[in-house]
Order: C-alpha cells, then sequence, then structure tokens
C-alpha cells in the first residue's frame, strides 16, 4: 500500500522536474548595479566600434607595418602555445592527481602571473633570465642563447603570461573526471602512460581545447611583459599590441583598427568557448542513435546461454587453460586471509562502510588504506603495479571510455597488453555476442541503455583475460528480468574461469546463485566466510541477516533464553551456555499479528504499533515497533491484512513461537 503512494509521489516529482523553469525577476537593487556594470563593460567596446574609420580598415590592416606585426604575434603566440602545452599538461595533471608537500604554494606559483602585473612579470623574466640575471649567463655561456630583445625572448615573457589559462582549465576538467575510468584502464594491463593518452587526455579534450584556446588568445595579445623583457624591436619582437602602442602616438585612426582587429579574436574565442573554460555547462546535442532498451529474450543478439562462444566466422573461442588459485593477506583497514581454489567464485556483502570497496582495492593496489600481499597461482604480485597484476576490475558504475565504442571498450584490455588489433577486435566481438549486445558493438557508451553498457563493462573485464576477476555490484543497473538472464550467463562463464573472482553485492539472490563462498565483511574483517547455505542458515551478522529478508536480534543468552542488547527478552526452545553473545534469527512468516492480545501457547507476545506496509510479491511486509521489543517485520498475506484492518499506525499484537527462534552464537 504504501509502495503505491511512493510509486505515484515519484512520478509526480519527474512531471514536476520536467518543466521549464520559471524566470526570476531580479530584485530592482541587484538588477540596476549589474545592467551598470554591463553598461561599463561595453561602453569601452562601442567606443572602438564608433570610432573605427571602416573606410580605411583595409587600409589599415593592410600596411606592411601591421602585417609584419601579426606574422610575428602568430609566430610568437603559436609557439608560446605549444610551450604551455609541453609544460603546462603534465603540471595540471600533477597538480589534480598527485597529493604532495607545497602543493599550495606550486598552485600559487601557477597563478601568480594572472595576478601579477605584466610589466612587473617582464622585469622578473629579466632578472631571472637576462644577460645579468640568474641563469641568462649560463645559457648564453653554454648554449649560445640570449633571451632578451630576441624573439625567443617575446615567446618566454607570451608564455610566462598565458601558461596558467591552460593549467588552470585542465586541472579543472581533470578534477571533474572521476577516477575510476583511469583505475579502470590500469585494471585492464594499461601502462600509466597509456592510460593517460589513451583515456585521460581524450575524456578531458575539452577543457584543454578550452585551456588552449584562451591560452593562445591571452599570448596574442601579450604586452607588458613582452615590451620590458623582449623590448620593441620591429620584425623581431614588435607584435600587434606592441604596433598598436606605437600607432596611438603617429596614426591613432590605424590603432583603433588594429585594436578592432584584436577585439574580435578575442571574442570570438571566448564565443567560440562558450563558457567551457568556467565550468559552465555546455548543453550537448543528441547522440547520433538513440538509447536502446534491453533486448528481449528473443532478439537475435541475446544472450548466448551455455555452450561455447564462437567468432563470427564459426570459429570457438579458445579458452584460457591457465588455473590461478588465490592467496591473498590484506593488512591495514581491512584485516583478513583470503585463499580461494581457482573457479571459485565468492560474494562479499556487509553493510556501507564494511570495507567491501577497500578490499577490491587493496587486490588492485589502488588505495593506501589496505595493502595486499597478493599471489595469483605462483606468481607473488605483490610489488607489481595494477596494470601488471593481472587483476581486472568492473567498478560500480561500470566506468565505459565515453569516447569509445562498445567494442573498442572491450578491445581496450586486450590491445592494452599487444594483442593485435584485428585479433583483440575479434575476440572482444565474441565476449560481447556471450553477454547479448553483440549488436551495440557499434555504439558508444552514451548511446547504450544503464543494463547494455553494464554488460559490455563485464565483457570488457572478461576479455581482458584476468587472474583475478573483482566485480563491484555489477548488476546493479540491471532491471529485474536482464539482471536474472545476465546473471545465468555470467554464472556460466564463471564456472569455466580458471582463475578467482570477487563479487560485492547487496542482493541476496546474486550472493546465492553465484557464489560457492559468502564473506561477510564488518569493520574490515572478516565475520563469517562460509557456502551460501550456510550463511542463510545461520547468518552471524544482523545486517546480513536483514538482508536475507528475516528478523534479527543481538543478545547474551541466559537460563530461559537471550537477554537482548536492545532490552527485552526472548524465550527461545534451544538455549546456549550462559553469557554466550549471540544472535536471535525470526523469519517474518514466523510472526503472528494480532489485534488483541493473543493466548494459547505463544512464550513471545509483544504490543506495538504499525510503522510501514509494504508489498513484496504476493504479501505484505509490516514493519512493526515496539516499545517492549526490537523492531520486527511480519509477512502476511492482503487478505489477513484486509482482515485485521492493518494502517499505518494501528496498534497491534505480535507473537513468535519460541520453536521458531534459531540462535547463532557469535
Amino acid at each position: 500500500m504504501s509502495r503505491l503512494r511512493t510509486r505515484t509521489g515519484t512520478r509526480t516529482g519527474i512531471r514536476i522536474g520536467t518543466r521549464t523553469r520559471a524566470r526570476t525577476r531580479p530584485p530592482l537593487a541587484l538588477a540596476l548595479p549589474a545592467l551598470l556594470a554591463v553598461a561599463f563593460l561595453l561602453l569601452p567596446l562601442i567606443g572602438i566600434l564608433v570610432r573605427t574609420q571602416w573606410g580605411e580598415l583595409g587600409a589599415h590592416l593592410t600596411s606592411p607595418g601591421v602585417v609584419e606585426a601579426l606574422k610575428l604575434s602568430l609566430l610568437v603566440s603559436l609557439w608560446a602555445l605549444a610551450l604551455s602545452l609541453l609544460l603546462g599538461v603534465p603540471l595540471a595533471w600533477l597538480l589534480a592527481r598527485v597529493e604532495f608537500k607545497g602543493k599550495a604554494l606550486v598552485r600559487s606559483l601557477v597563478l601568480l602571473p594572472m595576478v601579477l602585473p605584466p610589466t612587473v612579470g617582464g622585469v622578473a623574466l629579466l632578472l631571472g633570465f637576462g644577460r645579468r640575471g640568474l641563469l641568462g649567463p649560463w645559457l648564453e655561456g653554454t648554449f649560445g642563447i640570449t633571451l632578451p630583445f630576441h624573439t625567443s625572448g617575446a615567446v618566454v615573457a607570451a608564455t610566462f603570461v598565458a601558461m596558467p589559462f591552460l593549467v588552470i582549465s585542465l586541472e579543472g576538467a581533470l578534477g571533474g573526471l572521476r577516477q575510476s575510468y583511469e583505475e579502470t584502464a590500469a585494471s585492464l594491463g594499461a601502462s600509466p602512460v597509456r592510460v593517460f593518452f589513451t583515456v585521460t587526455l581524450p575524456m578531458v579534450a575539452p577543457g584543454l581545447i578550452a585551456g588552449a584556446a584562451l591560452t593562445w588568445a591571452r599570448a596574442l595579445g601579450e604586452f607588458g611583459a613582452t615590451i620590458t623583457f623582449a623590448g620593441n624591436l620591429p620584425g623581431t619582437t614588435q607584435t600587434l599590441p606592441l604596433q598598436v602602442y606605437l600607432l596611438l602616438q603617429d596614426k591613432p585612426e590605424a590603432a583603433t583598427s588594429v585594436s578592432l582587429l584584436l577585439l574580435a579574436i578575442a571574442m570570438g574565442v571566448l564565443i567560440a568557448l562558450r563558457g567551457r573554460w568556467t565550468g559552465t555547462p555546455v548543453a550537448r546535442e543528441a547522440a547520433s542513435a538513440p538509447v536502446a532498451e534491453e533486448a528481449p529474450a528473443s532478439d537475435p543478439g541475446a544472450t548466448i546461454e551455455g555452450g561455447p562462444a564462437t567468432e563470427a566466422g564459426g570459429t570457438a573461442l579458445p579458452p584460457d587453460s591457465g588455473r590461478w588459485p588465490l592467496h591473498a593477506t590484506v593488512t591495514g583497514f581491512n584485516e583478513l586471509t583470503l585463499d580461494a581454489e581457482p573457479g571459485t567464485t565468492i560474494a562479499v556483502v556487509g553493510e556501507n562502510g564494511a570495507g567491501k570497496t577497500t578490499l577490491l582495492r587493496a587486490l588492485l593496489g589502488l588505495t593506501p588504506r589496505a595493502h595486499a600481499a597478493l599471489r595469483l597461482g605462483d606468481t607473488d604480485v605483490t610489488a607489481l603495479p595494477p596494470h601488471k597484476r593481472q587483476v581486472a576490475w568492473v567498478p560500480q558504475d561500470g566506468a565505459l571510455f565515453p569516447h569509445l565504442t562498445a567494442l573498442a571498450n572491450t578491445a581496450y584490455g586486450l590491445r592494452a597488453r599487444g594483442v593485435p588489433r584485428a585479433e583483440a577486435r575479434r575476440e572482444a566481438q565474441v565476449w560481447l555476442d556471450r553477454l547479448g549486445v553483440g549488436h551495440l558493438a557499434g555504439r558508444r557508451p552514451a548511446q547504450l541503455s544503464g543494463g547494455q553498457a553494464q554488460r559490455v563493462a563485464l565483457a570488457r573485464a572478461l576479455a581482458a583475460r584476468p587472474r583475478l576477476l573483482l566485480l563491484d555490484e555489477p548488476l546493479a543497473a540491471l532491471d529485474q528480468t536482464t539482471r536474472a538472464r545476465v546473471r545465468h550467463t555470467l554464472r556460466t562463464h564463471l564456472a569455466g574461469f580458471g582463475g578467482v573472482c570477487l563479487i560485492v553485492t547487496h542482493d541476496p539472490v546474486e550472493a546465492v546463485s553465484l557464489a560457492d563462498r559468502v564473506l561477510v565483511l564488518a569493520d574490515g574483517r572478516a565475520l563469517q566466510d562460509a557456502p551460501p547455505a550456510e550463511v542463510t542458515r545461520h547468518p552471524r551478522s544482523p545486517w546480513v541477516a536483514r538482508m536475507l529478508g528475516r528478523n534479527a536480534w543481538p543478545g547474551t543468552a541466559s537460563a530461559d533464553g537471550l537477554a537482548l542488547a536492545a532490552g527485552g527478552r526472548l524465550v527461545v526452545a534451544e538455549t546456549l551456555p550462559e553469557g554466550a553473545r549471540a544472535l536471535a534469527i525470526i523469519a517474518p512468516e514466523a510472526v503472528s499479528v494480532h489485534r488483541d492480545r493473543p493466548g494459547g501457547s505463544p512464550r513471545n507476545v509483544w504490543p506495538g504499533t504499525v510503522r510501514e506496509i509494504t508489498a513484496v510479491g504476493s504479501r505484505l511486509r509490516v514493519l512493526i515497533a515496539s516499545a517492549a521489543a526490537p523492531d520486527l517485520v511480519a509477512e502476511i498475506t492482503p487478505d489477513a491484512a484486509a482482515e485485521l484492518g492493518l494502517v499505518d499506525g494501528a496498534a497491534v499484537w505480535t507473537s513468535v513461537k519460541a520453536t521458531e527462534v534459531t540462535l547463532v552464537r557469535l
């Protein structure tokens, strides 16, 4: 009943969220100063437009001195851009990705040329690189390089004042890029350099292009540092801004025309960027192909259940005959030892903060919070970097590379390990076919539904030929029907996998159907490591018991039952030694709900109040709060709920027979 109310509310929220945002009329006290600010910025530009002699514009811009200065400005600005890219890109990556002492100081140094008066910057360059500066005599004596009053000096001055725009823009783009993309690429076997050039740079390309455009425009308009450090020599250091300065003295009309040219270039760059460099969201065009829904079971591209995978020509994909048992000793936040034979699948469960993802990242070598001494087969990979461990990882969001197609994503790990392109693409297509998304090979992630993207991420991990497979809630994005189909397919593939697979999940069905063992974590420690049937019958964690749909009450064994940690007592049929810590497990269907105090045989009876009613399949789950016992979940039929007149807030009585309580010693 409450679930129906929730769905209705959700639909209402969607309708509200899709409405056009109403325009807000600004108060006059804010609108007036804002308009004055716009006028203040606009008036000088209007002055240039009004004072420009449009009839003489062509003659002014084609005069020999202006043409020569323009060519020199283009040369200097392009060289400055090249130097900024060469030095600024690594610096931006360092600031965005590496923590080190003095990082704030380095960032301040990057920003300094943006706030420093340009002439002061020119003086600083003279004292650093001039003939009497700190480095100038060595450059001249060793390499014969003299920067002041030379074109190279103009390049250095322009780079000094323009490079911060590139660094700041690119650092912002890198900061907004989730590291899961780079970490996933490393887990697929890509070296740090390969990750940088094939994943990082393509994904931050808009920020890089925006920063490069601003850098070029700033270098093109540089004046103060150039005239102070490199001088104003025609044909050598006299760039277009310096030409404007000279023309103002003799030919102000020509100076206005050249200023208009620089203004047009600067405005053109800013309009083309449309706010990208400031982080302003830019409306993206719709994908060239619509996002497809999940393929129905009858679709020819649907999942192939069982049987060997085949290539398009009918050749079976040769299985990897390696066998890699796992031994890992994890220390740090997580403290546990893992041993597993080849072909073992371990479901890792636990409440939020228990250390599940930290365990996976420790096995990958990606976190300082925990360290794993890891052996796969006969190889100790503890000292190896992530890209050499042959440990494939599927994070919660899949982390498909958005600039690559589904086929290229799947082939990425094979290419990183040196497999020829044609062979890698053939094998990738086979894996896509096996997971039912082969017909989507040419689509990019933005053109895939959530379920399709997750299956591509699984195919990519399996295709990378790992020795250890780590899946962090791999089926969470799938609907129930697709989840069942992919779960069956994944189970088929894991059955022939020669390594060990760890699956982090909150779904008890996944834990039971996919795993040979269930590892229960609490505060980074192993609370239970047993077959699914054992964990289902005797969960040692209240959280796991609730995940399995059972009531779980911790307490201490006493002579007649269990003294509950939350207060109250529970009578049980089979007692434990007095003083032993235990967990009482009560199935929801074993809880009886009454409107009046029941009589007869029940030994455990409590008054309570209905707090929530939810539908689960053909039955209802009723959450009942009581001052005499912990919260209790009962499962009843809709007919029984109607007969009892159950609604939120109704006063009820609950009862549990002593024989229906199972005690698990902790």
